[in-house]
């Protein structure tokens, strides 16, 4: 009995021993795999962003005409806001004719200073498509930079959300996350959002970046009053990891960028509408 028993436990020990190899190996495997996918997706990507950035042409807009008009300025004197500091930066400027020939979803073009984020930005009807597909509505894990179905694509709203993922390759909004840090935050050229979009160019004031648990209050896009909206604001404001010198109201228009920071929070930016030129 004692012998049976010790060759029990010895087969038991082998069994177990190899079941684990096995294991190890299906690990590795479906690393591997995963890994090869990954990087399928990201040569995928950097094909479409280099073919995206050679045939656009971004540029400042340095002449400003009638057409250029300053949005819900600070007229109080007694409050620090940096507001008149940002308002001559030059805006950019995109034809878009050729964006949107190769994707009618286009709606803006995104640039965030501090950061890799040059982008066209897109817009269909949910959240979950550029989850999933490029820019060039290929399948790809890797997504695109889209703008939150729920608003409208001149960016009128009182909230107005892009999205994109946080690639490990910096790529999307993989390099977000530099708000987070104190040179971004030093560098203070760094605190304006410019846009483009078929009808407008704008330059957007940043007012508060930090990270924060995964949530869907930020993401709100309409309000039942004045007050209601300035209290979101507030908060807003009340979460930013540093100081901005700007100041928001009810009569603001704001941008939001949200991306992931890990499996638990978010990397979120705010900034709000400070110039604008009709095309």
């Amino acid at each position: 009995m004692k012998k049976f028993c010790i060759a029990l436990n010895n087969f038991l020990d082998r069994l177990l021993n190899f079941t684990m190899f096995l294991i190890s190996i299906f690990i590795f495997a479906f690393m591997v795999y995963y890994t090869m996918l990954w990087m399928e997706d990201n040569n995928g990507t950097k094909v479409v962003i280099d073919e995206v950035i050679t045939n656009t042409e971004v540029v400042e807009v340095k002449e400003e005409n009638n057409n250029v008009q300053t949005v819900n300025p600070t007229t109080n004197t007694n409050v620090q806001d940096d507001y008149w500091y940002y308002i001559n930066e030059p805006l950019i400027n995109v034809n878009f004719n050729e964006l949107l020939e190769k994707n009618s979803d286009t709606v803006a073009w995104l640039q965030v200073p501090g950061t890799n984020i040059n982008y066209p930005v897109v817009q269909t009807t949910d959240n979950d498509y550029y989850l999933t597909h490029s820019f060039d509505n290929s399948y790809n894990e890797a997504g695109w930079v889209f703008l939150d179905y729920r608003n409208d694509a001149s960016l009128n709203n009182k909230n107005n959300i892009i999205y994109a993922h946080s690639r490990l390759n910096r790529t999307m909004f993989g390099s977000l996350s530099n708000i987070l840090n104190e040179n971004w935050y030093n560098n203070k050229d760094n605190h304006v959002i410019k846009i483009s979009t078929p009808t407008s160019n704008t330059l957007w004031q940043v007012f508060s970046v930090y990270k924060i648990k995964t949530e869907t209050y930020y993401l709100t896009t309409s309000f039942i009053s004045d007050s209601s909206y300035d209290n979101f604001l507030n908060i807003l404001k009340s979460r930013s990891i540093y100081n901005f010198n700007a100041t928001v109201n009810s009569n603001d228009i704001i941008l939001t960028l949200s991306t992931c920071y890990n499996n638990e929070y978010k990397t979120v930016l705010h900034a709000k509408l400070i110039k604008k030129e009709i095309k």
